[in-house]
């Protein structure tokens, strides 16, 4: 089976950040145990797929296995991207610049190797951060399929109590007739208002996960073409990490993630 495996590289985070404590047989080094480590459940599922290990199961698990494997449900492909809006430097009134450095998530600056949680036994630890450059002060930006589009720069916004979306991002989606008209007043970090064009309810995809999610519409400029609050956030279960670059969720087919772009 050696040759089965795919091996990891050896971890590239800082090793005097690590947990001596803990040792991961998988990556040969301290820092985490094998038992948590993502990189090792992530190879014993590719091995599964492909037809290995199942002679370790017993007859029942077999059974059980085979009944339950099945892959998540894919989304069509996007019909189109969008992309950064032109024109737009500023996100709730910071300028881009300044909001990439600037989060409303809470980060506990304590030397902790990993964060556990008990409700859905996410985790995060240093293979996470593997490829990031750290200590950074980036905002959780990421990429996800809304409605039939590829949506590029959304911001992960735990502080947000709305899902918000571009009315250009709508246009571009040729969903602009579907729009609610509500106006509502928003408040920007700096106490000034925006008044919404209405409302819109679009599908979301994230990694087999799949919401109707409830918009704000709002027609300004800035840095991102949409802000996924605590609603969206709180209804797919969502534990984001600014720290790690990552969203991670669970799913019947186990902890799905996502990464910062």
């Amino acid at each position: 089976m050696g040759d089965k495996v795919r091996w990891p590289k050896e971890m590239r985070s800082n090793p005097n950040r690590r947990n001596p404590d803990f040792w991961c047989k998988f990556h040969n080094d301290h820092g985490h145990r094998a038992s948590d480590c993502r990189l090792l459940q992530g190879e014993v599922e590719h091995l599964l797929k492909q037809g290995y290990l199942t002679k370790l199961f017993s007859e029942k698990g077999k059974q059980d296995y085979m009944k339950n494997k099945q892959e998540p449900p894919k989304p069509s492909s996007p019909k189109r991207t969008v992309n950064v809006i032109n024109g737009g430097e500023e996100v709730n009134g910071i300028t881009y610049t300044a909001a990439r450095k600037t989060t409303k998530f809470i980060i506990t600056h304590r030397k902790l190797t990993r964060q556990t949680l008990e409700d859905g036994n996410i985790t995060f630890d240093d293979a996470d951060a593997d490829g990031l450059m750290i200590p950074h002060n980036n905002a959780l930006v990421i990429s996800l399929l809304i409605h039939d589009t590829n949506v590029k720069r959304v911001l992960i916004d735990s502080g947000s109590s709305v899902n918000i979306i571009l009315l250009r991002v709508v246009n571009e989606m040729l969903m602009g007739d579907r729009v609610v008209p509500k106006a509502h007043s928003l408040s920007r970090f700096d106490n000034s208002t925006v008044i919404t064009k209405g409302e819109i309810e679009l599908s979301t995809y994230a990694e087999g996960g799949i919401k109707e999610t409830k918009f704000q519409v709002i027609d300004t400029d800035m840095a991102y073409n949409v802000i996924l609050g605590r609603p969206w956030i709180h209804d797919m279960d969502v534990v984001p990490s600014t720290l790690h670059q990552i969203i991670k969720f669970p799913s019947k087919w186990g902890i799905q993630h996502i990464r910062g772009d």
